[in-house]
């Protein structure tokens, strides 16, 4: 089975470089032909407490995948590991996804935040999409580097009809066993829609706290002025989640203070793209909590205020 990993984030080259390492067929498409090239030359280079690993990768520029394979192709069965953030998901990165991935295809999606997997499934009905949610370290160093700062767990759930067919739990097993291999803490779910909100809930926090104080996550919680904000930002988030079917356990505060501990060295995703001078994906983390919030008819006044605010330093 060929493993696609689109995307060259962090979790992106994690996952590429871990499942190579285990003797998996691995390739990644990245956004230009420079970083391809860069990565086809010198390789992922992986760092873990083990040591420091080399792992050479075939890579693409995803303007030239995808030419000549249509859907419609009989072809071996594909695992696409979709690693771009939300924001990189706007049409012409959907059509390309068109192209590359057919009915007997699957794809597994790490965006955070909401509302990514509805677009997908418009685009990719007849593949088999499953949610995913990785509680894995990780932090990229460079264009081809990436620190392993964790080990954690994927939890990945059919998000389609075609992922609930027959005809993908070959395909799935194949993937678990790659998985497997790799050391990869992979676990098929039937409860993502609690998993995706738990998640949504620690980024609505941690996220856009960090973005707009310039602090790494490990400092949230002793800060004077974003520690106050992160316990207030962390109940509004709560009760609207709850409100939206999130079943609360009462650990979820803890949780959040043993992420913050977890990952204490990592820059947060919003933080290094506001320093790169991108654009972050606050829409779709609290400025997607603030749209739920307005279709259950509640408040969400510091979620709207932490999208205004972390949209007013992007360029």
């Amino acid at each position: 089975m060929k493993i696609t990993v689109i995307g060259a984030g962090s979790i992106g080259l994690l996952y590429a470089a871990r499942l190579s390492l285990a003797g998996e067929d691995v390739g990644a498409l990245v956004r230009t032909r420079r970083h391809a090239e860069a990565l086809r030359e010198d390789g992922i280079m992986l760092k873990t407490h083990e040591g420091e690993f080399a792992v050479p990768i075939e890579a693409a520029a995803l303007e030239d995948a995808g030419n000549g394979s249509g859907r419609g192709n009989a072809m071996e069965p594909r695992w696409f590991i979709l690693s771009v953030k939300q924001t990189a998901l706007d049409a012409p990165l959907l059509g390309r996804l068109a192209l590359l991935a057919g009915p007997q295809d699957a794809m597994l999606c790490l965006q955070n935040g909401i509302g990514h997997m509805e677009r997908l499934n418009q685009s990719l009905p007849d593949v088999a999409l499953y949610a995913g949610v990785t509680s894995e370290g990780a932090m990229r160093e460079d264009a081809r580097t990436v620190i392993h700062t964790g080990l954690g767990e994927l939890h990945y759930g059919a998000a389609n009809e075609a992922a609930s067919a027959s005809r993908a739990a070959k395909l799935r097993g194949m993937w678990q066993k790659a998985a497997d291999k790799a050391g990869i803490a992979a676990f098929l779910s039937n409860d993502m829609e609690n998993r995706i909100y738990r998640k949504l809930l620690l980024n609505a926090v941690i996220n856009p706290l960090t973005a707009l104080y310039g602090i790494r996550n490990g400092e949230l919680p002793s800060h004077p002025q974003a520690g106050k904000l992160m316990e207030a930002l962390h109940e509004e988030t709560a009760a609207i989640l709850a409100r939206a079917g999130l079943a609360l356990d009462g650990s979820e505060r803890a949780r959040l203070l043993e992420v913050c501990r977890l990952t204490a060295g990592n820059v947060s995703s919003m933080l290094a793209d506001i320093r790169a001078g991108r654009r972050s994906e606050v829409d779709s983390i609290n400025g997607a909590v603030a749209s739920l919030a307005g279709t259950l008819g509640v408040d969400a006044p510091l979620n709207q205020a932490a999208a205004a605010m972390v949209k007013a330093l992007e360029p």
